[in-house]
């Protein structure tokens, strides 16, 4: 059997889509934890600078993975239709 070229790259794409999602959530988590604990202790200002960073990593990273993923289930659902006799 042929491998398929587009299969190999559709795979590298889901699996780098992956690792962003989980770098991007990752930074939304941290963000999310700092805020509660600057919230709990009056706001240091490390609090509010790690807060601040990790949002703001988190709204940079999550877009582009989160499109890309829609894309390459779409395509994986838009195959499997096609091969369907």
């Amino acid at each position: 059997m042929v491998s398929d070229p587009i299969h190999h790259r559709r795979a590298r794409i889901a699996h780098w889509v992956g690792i962003a999602k989980r770098v991007g959530y990752g930074a939304l988590l941290v963000g999310i934890v700092a805020f509660f604990v600057g919230l709990a202790t009056s706001f240091p200002a490390w609090a509010v600078t790690t807060t601040i960073v990790a949002l703001v990593a988190s709204f940079v990273i999550l877009p582009l993975p989160i499109v890309l993923g829609y894309g390459v289930r779409a395509a994986e659902r838009e195959e499997r239709a096609t091969r369907r006799p």
